[in-house]
């Protein structure tokens, strides 16, 4: 930015290149000389680094989002620049990718132009904490891309601790993303990142085995423009000829494509050459579906096969933002994203057997900021999101395996668009493939924000409200049919339970309803106030208020509720009861302090401070009580030793119950659960180091309390038999978050820019998630006192740096000094 300050009887000043970074607070200190007004005062020297606002932030601007190597083109290695981020374990109940602060990988929010872009749509059976909109939505390997394109980012700030009032919702990180928007001239850009297995050395184990160089390729393509909308000028004689408009309204597109695949080497069993002919005419298919072995013979009905093969992955992600601005009081903002992606991978239950997950991921933004006087403004966004996942499982005939038709594995009327089949032949092992039609969810987000600033001498007000509805449609499987059983068999005298004797270990028949359309509400209304009380001291305070109801169905689908009962039992309800009991006390003070200790320039020392209340939505295990589990799933558990293929009886889909069965997943939730709440305080002293860097010590803390965890269902009124696969959540965990962190800053000057961060912690808790039972145990002999250790994604010591710099290039050549330069 440009400022310029004038009164009579100065001359005007003027500094440019001042630096306001989304979310900050800067001060400028301007100084007027007499002089006459014709003559303006140049000030050369940058805005300073430092942020005046209390919390404790992290900003990633577009110079390094563009010039650090990013592998896959997604921002979150980014994210690990800040002190307090650690990675964590990602898996299908457990998608999150980081812990902040001690903080569950569920529980950051991400925000893309101020709205909410935690629209995660699960692609397994279990939606677990995707189902509700604890998570992000990311492509189906993973990336951030669909959500905003490297290209397309103009920078993001992530905020770890006592944040401001307006930011909340989840006690993680908040990490906030501006996108990119045009400019009054026409720029544009092209890139492609490329990798071929011919500039690679074959696999060790591709040699090892004498298999062919699997293939290795990566194009991940694509550009940017943006510019002016040039509108045809009128006036009152009609259209006038030229365009107005250069300063108006602007455009910015954006496209990535990414054509990947990965090579792999693997090795598994499948059943003998023997086995397959010996078997009977209506077994042999199943044998049949598996590749043909290519290593030696286990003697067992087993051998050996290996092979090398790729695992493609595509995207294709698209996003338009407009700009207008009507007038100096009024302007608007739209953006339209689309991404589809899908990862196919082979292997895991078998060579022959391969899984397609897909999304969809599809996000309109809009927003308009009004002037109502002079000293008051609104920002207004409104967002919607519809996040598509799929999941499918086929066969093919890799390494000389026979496709069966559907008709093999599903009873008449069912196919693999509408049903599902797993065989297993040896339990513990990868001999076993799937096919048909997984997990299909459709995660849709509406969300609506609204802030107004209102500007009070020395105090910048500020009021409103985030309302998010998330509401997916959830799809049960129609028709599932699992078989299991103890291996191939030994040609000629095949074991009981073995495939060639045609007689099951074990196996179920599942039948589920679909649609379910469970619906999660939250409000969060706000009031803060950043009061400058002297050059020297910004006070920041405030509160903000959380509205978290319990989960509902839109179709009026009732899932099973618990009603408390004496001595520490519960009885099931299945209709008329909500999940728990809406709490409204969920308020969370604020207040964060930040002093001058030196306001020398180029030396400024800064102390800051902070202290607030944070909730947790407390949803990332909800979503399971409306998939996959009593009363929207029904199990029938089919005799050992029954014949297969399955006869009719056996075969058919099961009835409903009206209590759970033998078999039957239930969530069920405590009905006094509240909402998690977590303290956190920090001091730090940030020193500047010149203009253009600064170094920031912090002691950082955050302790939780009330947490969920997820635990095994104790004795029920009346009692239910399938206590090994029901859980109940409990506000029955604790947390404790203690850290040093140091970070040094520096932004671009003379071509140099750095950031590097390290975090001394200790991070200790009861339960590291909410969606998963650690517990074997029944209700009244669990005690969570005892899994109190350090957490799972306890890192003692963390340190990360990124550091760009721009080579001077003699200028001796027009060509060479255009390719080299920056």
């Amino acid at each position: 930015y440009i400022i310029k300050a004038e009164h009579e009887g100065f001359s005007p000043a003027e500094q440019r290149n001042v630096i306001l970074n989304v979310n900050s607070q800067v001060a400028i200190r301007m100084y007027l000389k007499v002089g006459n007004i014709s003559q303006t005062i140049e000030i050369v020297d940058a805005s300073n680094l430092i942020d005046l606002m209390p919390s404790v932030n992290t900003l990633v601007d577009q110079q390094f989002v563009n010039n650090l190597p990013l592998n896959g083109r997604s921002f979150q290695p980014l994210l690990f620049l800040t002190p307090g981020v650690v990675p964590t374990k990602a898996n299908s109940a457990e998608a999150g990718q980081l812990s902040v602060n001690g903080q569950r990988a569920n529980a950051n929010y991400f925000l893309i132009d101020g709205v909410s872009a935690n629209i995660g749509a699960p692609v397994t059976q279990f939606p677990g904490q995707l189902g509700s909109g604890s998570l992000p939505g990311l492509t189906a390997s993973g990336g951030t891309n669909n959500l905003v394109s490297i290209d397309a980012l103009q920078e993001f700030k992530v905020l770890t601790s006592t944040f401001a009032p307006e930011f909340g919702r989840t006690p993680g990180a908040q990490i906030s993303i501006a996108t990119r928007s045009g400019t009054n001239e026409f720029h544009g850009s092209l890139f492609d990142y490329f990798r071929n297995e011919a500039l690679d050395a074959t696999d060790w184990f591709s040699n090892a085995g004498g298999f062919r160089k699997a293939a290795l390729r990566q194009n991940d393509f694509g550009g940017v423009f943006g510019g002016p909308i040039l509108l045809p000028r009128f006036g009152e004689g009609g259209r006038q000829p030229g365009y107005n408009g250069r300063n108006r309204s602007f455009f910015f597109f954006s496209y990535e494509g990414l054509r990947l695949r990965l090579p792999q080497t693997a090795s598994t069993l499948v059943p003998s050459l023997a086995a397959r002919q010996s078997a009977a005419p209506d077994i042999k298919p199943f044998v049949e579906a598996f590749s043909l072995p290519n290593g030696p013979d286990l003697g067992t009905g087993l051998a050996g096969f290996s092979a090398t093969y790729s695992d493609p992955s595509t995207l294709n992600a698209t996003s338009i933002r407009i700009d207008h601005t009507a007038n100096q009081k009024l302007s608007f903002f739209g953006r339209y994203n689309y991404a589809p992606s899908e990862t196919v991978t082979r292997g895991g239950r078998g060579l022959s057997s391969v899984n397609s997950r897909r999304m969809k991921t599809q996000t309109l933004t809009m927003g308009t900021t009004f002037f109502l006087g002079q000293n008051i403004n609104n920002d207004l966004r409104v967002n919607f999101s519809r996040n598509e996942g799929k999941s499918f499982d086929r066969l093919d005939d890799f390494g000389g395996a026979k496709v069966p038709a559907d008709s093999v594995f599903f009873p008449q009327g069912l196919s693999t668009e509408n049903a599902r089949f797993t065989l297993t032949v040896t339990p513990g092992t990868a001999t076993s493939f799937t096919l048909g039609q997984g997990a299909t969810t459709i995660q849709r987000q509406f969300n609506i924000v609204n802030g107004l600033s209102i500007l009070a001498g020395n105090h910048q007000f500020k009021f409103g409200g985030d309302y998010r509805r998330i509401f997916p449609i959830v799809n049960n499987l129609a028709y599932q049919e699992i078989l299991n059983f103890n291996g191939v068999g030994v040609p000629g005298s095949p074991a009981s339970s073995s495939v060639l004797s045609g007689k099951i270990r074990s196996g179920s028949v599942t039948a589920g309803k679909s649609p379910l359309v469970p619906t999660f509400n939250n409000l969060s209304l706000y009031a803060q106030d950043s009061w400058k009380v002297n050059p020297r001291v910004i006070l920041t305070y405030g509160l903000r208020w959380e509205y978290v109801p319990p989960p509902y169905d839109a179709e009026g689908n009732q899932p099973a509720t618990l009603e408390r009962l004496q001595n520490g039992n519960f009885s099931l309800v299945t209709s008329g009861g909500s999940l728990w009991k809406t709490t409204y006390d969920n308020l969370a003070p604020r207040i964060g302090l930040s002093y001058k200790l030196s306001q020398k320039t180029g030396r400024e020392t800064i102390l800051r401070g902070g202290f607030g209340f944070f909730y947790d939505l407390g949803d990332g295990p909800v979503a399971n009580a409306f998939a996959t589990s009593f009363p929207f799933v029904a199990t029938k558990r089919l005799p050992a030793n029954s014949t297969y293929p399955l006869s009719a009886t056996n075969a058919a889909p099961p009835p409903f119950p009206a209590s759970p069965a033998v078999g039957d997943f239930l969530f069920v939730f405590d009905p006094d659960l509240k909402l998690p709440r977590v303290y956190q305080w920090n001091v730090a002293v940030e020193q500047s180091l010149g203009p253009s860097q600064s170094m920031s010590t912090s002691y950082v803390a955050a302790v939780g309390r009330r947490l969920q965890r997820l635990e095994k269902l104790g004795p029920l009124t009346p009692p239910v038999a399938a206590l090994d696969q029901s859980y109940l959540t409990r506000n029955t965990a604790t947390s404790d978050y203690h850290a040093m962190q140091l970070q040094f800053q520096r932004r671009l000057s003379r071509g140099l820019q750095a950031l590097v961060s390290y975090t001394w912690s200790h991070s200790i808790d009861i339960s590291s998630s909410d969606s998963k039972g650690l517990q074997p145990g029944s209700l009244n002999k669990t005690d969570p006192a005892l899994d109190r250790g350090p957490s799972d994604f306890d890192v003692r010591h963390s340190f990360s740096s990124a550091v760009t710099y721009n080579l001077a290039v003699p200028n001796t050549h027009s060509v060479a000094n255009a390719i080299l330069r920056n």
